[in-house]
């Protein structure tokens, strides 16, 4: 009997523990792909992005958040890793002004301000026809491996706040790398 009670324990604990998985924030990649426009290469991406509570009373106690994006291309090796021939990193900042209640959206270029967390998140959630710099050295008939992640840099924090976000699950947000196939030439958009 004592035995039953035990296993029962242990089959309750371990459905509880992946119930809390389950149920932990990320951010999705809805889609994502890559287009030639007068020959420049240019990102497309869509994301879900959601924040849980303690992000949103962080962000309305004034901490910006930073959300890093990253696109690599490979090309790929049967006889060892696939060798990285581009990377793109892009970091875009969302911040609260209480003084104006507006959310504020910053991606080193250009600045928008939005009513409501919402209306942030989901300019935030969508890339369209961002320019990739010029990759040199691209086969045409050749095959290549494009991965793209996006994260909430906890590097970018102040200082106090990263101690505590280091060892927080609420503070870990970000998606899982979303891998695909592209071939050249790339469909022409115009």
């Amino acid at each position: 009997m004592k035995l039953l009670r035990v296993f029962t324990a242990g089959i309750l604990s371990a459905t509880l523990l992946l119930n809390l998985d389950a149920h932990a924030e990320k951010i999705k990649i809805k889609s994502a792909s890559l287009s030639v426009t007068n020959g420049d290469y240019q990102l497309n991406t869509d994301f879900e992005i959601t924040l849980n509570p303690i992000l949103e009373q962080a962000l309305k106690k004034g901490v910006a958040l930073n959300f890093a994006t990253e696109f690599k291309l490979f090309i790929p090796r049967w006889y060892w890793i696939n060798k990285k021939i581009y990377r793109h990193k892009q970091i875009e900042t969302i911040s609260y002004y209480a003084l104006t209640q507006q959310y504020r959206l910053n991606n080193g270029l250009l600045s928008q301000n939005f009513r409501t967390l919402k209306e942030a998140l989901q300019v935030l959630s969508q890339l369209r026809s961002h320019p990739i710099t010029p990759i040199l050295g691209l086969q045409e008939d050749m095959g290549y491996i494009a991965e793209l992640r996006i994260w909430l840099d906890l590097s970018r924090l102040p200082k106090p706040f990263q101690v505590e976000a280091f060892n927080s699950e609420e503070w870990s947000l970000g998606s899982d790398e979303l891998l695909w196939n592209i071939g050249l030439p790339l469909q022409k958009s115009l």
